[in-house]
């Protein structure tokens, strides 16, 4: 009986869990979840559309500004901790979400590339007075931070936190049209975006911090506008294939650090490699190496054992290598 029991209670457990994860709906600018911070607005015309860049501001500093940008699976909100931390060390923060992502417009068709979110950001930046900043980029929002970099003088330090990038992927991978990707897109599951996480980002671990990154995509999968949402997913695969951003490091006038996760295998391109390439996407213990030969000026920082998130698989050696740097 008492085994029944204990049954029981699990299977009501699963079921409240699934009920509660069900109710989940959101529409394509996420106005039904909440972000850490207020959610201020910067309206802008690009390529003959009226849109919404969506960013939160928070500290009061005129002199140390950094700006935070978000990887291509989740949006400014993941900043949160980082964010309280460089406020307590005196900095204004400002953290965008790019067009597409998180609660910013999601045009039905944009041609999206990094100098024009380069360009959407510095605008936003130039909007609200900044003048002088450091740039923090975490996987595609190190692509974005390097371009920034390489197009803009008033940027004090880059600093890349496991970017993408790192090699030029249609070197080795087939080129795929936007909608091969917004296929993917629209068949992706909570249970295919949790596993690729648990294996790519945190070596086959899981923790409820790590669940409630999930949060945005699960309330999208279930809300009315997630055709539009996959179709700008797609779209923004387009960058990341088509900008090299290693020939653009050298171009950047600002100190320059690389932190690096050296377990990291994030290598998009992996499924689709062209006939007779061998060699092996992702491979983070060999790219930062192989970029700091190219330049010394560089400051690499490996963080060996971690994976793409060290700022959440392990904040305090994160933490240590990070905030030196502010």
């Amino acid at each position: 009986m008492k085994i029944i029991t204990t049954l029981l209670l699990a299977l009501f457990l699963v079921s409240c869990a699934t009920s509660t994860e069900s109710k989940l709906s959101f529409d394509a600018e996420l106005s039904q979840f909440k972000y850490p911070f207020p959610v201020k607005t910067y309206e802008l015309s690009s390529q003959r559309q009226k849109l919404k860049m969506r960013y939160m501001d928070i500290g009061q500093s005129k002199h140390k500004v950094a700006v935070l940008l978000h990887g291509k699976n989740f949006a400014g909100f993941y900043w949160e901790r980082v964010a309280n931390d460089l406020v307590k060390k005196g900095y204004r923060v400002i953290i965008p979400d790019q067009i597409g992502f998180g609660k910013s417009s999601k045009p039905k068709n944009y041609s999206y590339s990094f100098p024009q979110l380069a360009k959407n950001t510095h605008d936003l930046l130039k909007s609200i007075g900044v003048k002088k900043y450091t740039v923090v980029g975490h996987s595609m929002g190190g692509m974005l931070a390097v371009n920034m970099g390489a197009m803009y003088r008033d940027i004090k330090k880059v600093v890349l936190v496991n970017p993408i990038g790192l090699e030029a992927y249609l070197d080795y991978a087939e080129y795929k049209d936007p909608e091969f990707f917004y296929n993917i897109e629209k068949n992706k599951t909570v249970d295919g975006a949790r596993n690729y996480q648990r294996k790519n980002y945190y070596d086959g671990a899981w923790a409820d911090s790590y669940e409630e990154l999930l949060t945005p995509f699960k309330g999208w999968l279930e809300g009315p506008d997630y055709e539009d949402v996959a179709w700008n997913a797609a779209l923004t695969y387009g960058p990341i294939f088509n900008d090299n951003i290693v020939v653009k490091i050298p171009k950047i006038k600002a100190k320059t650090v690389l932190i690096l996760g050296t377990r990291d295998r994030t290598g998009p391109g992996r499924g689709w490699k062209k006939k007779g390439v061998k060699r092996k996407l992702g491979q983070y213990q060999n790219l930062g190496k192989d970029l700091k030969k190219k330049n010394p000026k560089l400051k690499l920082i490996e963080l060996d054992g971690l994976g793409h998130m060290p700022q959440f698989e392990n904040y305090s050696r994160f933490a240590k290598v990070f905030y030196p740097e502010f």
